[in-house]
């Protein structure tokens, strides 16, 4: 039995059965010191709490804030409170105290394995669904133009197909150059062993016409091209004026989106055959000033084995490319929020999306040209 008391007012806890109760005695009196229930209830762990107070001579809210301590404990411990034994007074008081204030009560907050599975599962089925909804928005409005050509905005079209063409063509020729300079250094190293030197030559050629050129291009463009679409078309929903289209009864899907990816459709296979003739000089200039390779070999010994076909797999990568970079640029832009932080984020992950769509895709292309015989 634990006792703490002051001038007036008294509370002793007692064992009882599986619990404690409180006996509180003596006055109570706001304006006098009163018992700490943090130093009553140290220790204990019992199933419930009795509160009794047949031996309080007079009482006022000094009391019912004691009380409001107890019950708050025993909230927090998920211990039951019994009042049973006080009067209907200060039961009423004491509860109403209670509902003015809100008890945090610690609980459970972790996840198992299974739901932070299944809530993984929703949030992929919710996103395939808007990326299958969207596409299939793009390809009614596109039979919808093919209909009607005339109602195309082909101004719009070939704005877009500047920017993401012609004034691409700077880094796009840097990062061509370059790899192309990577990969023949790289294969000088293996070739040079074996007495290959020229042979350089088919690794630049077969690796930039099927896979870098459209690659590095697609890549190029989903961080220049994709970011930009995603922020003009998040910013013109932050200011609605996609909102205000949509009143007026323009689709923003045909509007909006169908002129700028028929421009990367267009401007990405021209950008990835710039791209592999960059690459293939780039390897040029290595294999003339390091394997001491003349051009004019170099030149014949690439075109032994890189075909047509060759150039053919490149260039439908690189429409699919271009198409995967529009359809994640302006579908980002359209799901950003109405905020400048919302088109940043648009951005970011219209550049994420459009890299990791490129990879799959990629990889599916070279499963399936194999299986053809590309």
């Amino acid at each position: 039995m634990s006792v703490a008391a002051s001038a007036s007012a008294a509370a002793a806890v007692q064992s009882v059965e599986d619990g404690v109760e409180v006996r509180l005695s003596g006055r109570w009196r706001i304006t006098e010191p009163r018992p700490s229930w943090t130093e009553l209830s140290r220790k204990l762990k019992p199933a419930f709490v009795r509160a009794r107070m047949d031996e309080v001579e007079q009482w006022d809210s000094s009391l019912v804030l004691f009380l409001f301590e107890i019950n708050e404990w025993c909230a927090a411990s998920g211990v039951t409170f019994d009042d049973t034994a006080l009067p209907e007074r200060v039961r009423v008081l004491e509860s109403q105290i209670t509902a003015s204030h809100q008890v945090s009560v610690p609980r459970d907050r972790s996840t198992n394995f299974f739901q932070v599975v299944g809530e993984a599962t929703l949030d992929l089925g919710g996103k395939t669904r808007d990326i299958v909804r969207f596409v299939g928005e793009c390809v009614l409005s596109a039979i919808q133009v093919a209909k009607r050509p005339d109602k195309f905005r082909w101004r719009d079209c070939l704005a877009e197909m500047q920017q993401c063409g012609a004034m691409a063509l700077p880094i796009v020729s840097l990062i061509s150059f370059l790899v192309g300079v990577t990969l023949a250094y790289t294969g000088a190293l293996v070739l040079r062993q074996y007495g290959g030197d020229i042979y350089v030559a088919d690794l630049i050629g077969m690796a930039m016409v099927r896979e870098m050129g459209a690659m590095m291009t697609a890549v190029v463009l989903a961080g220049r091209t994709g970011a930009a679409f995603a922020a003009t078309i998040g910013n013109m929903k932050a200011n609605e004026e996609i909102d205000a289209l949509e009143t007026l009864g323009i689709p923003a899907v045909k509007f909006l989106v169908l002129p700028r990816i028929f421009a990367l459709a267009v401007m990405m296979p021209l950008l990835a055959l710039y791209s592999n003739a960059l690459g293939i000089i780039g390897g040029m200039a290595v294999a003339a000033g390091v394997l001491s390779i003349p051009p004019a070999a170099y030149w014949v010994e690439m075109l032994t084995i890189v075909t047509l076909g060759d150039v053919s797999v490149g260039v439908i990568k690189a429409i699919a490319f271009g198409l995967i970079v529009g359809l994640s640029g302006c579908l980002r832009g359209l799901q950003a929020d109405r905020s400048a932080a919302g088109v940043g984020q648009a951005a970011t992950s219209a550049v994420v999306t459009a890299i990791l769509f490129i990879i799959v895709a990629d990889a599916i292309f070279a499963v399936a040209f194999n299986v053809v015989g590309l």
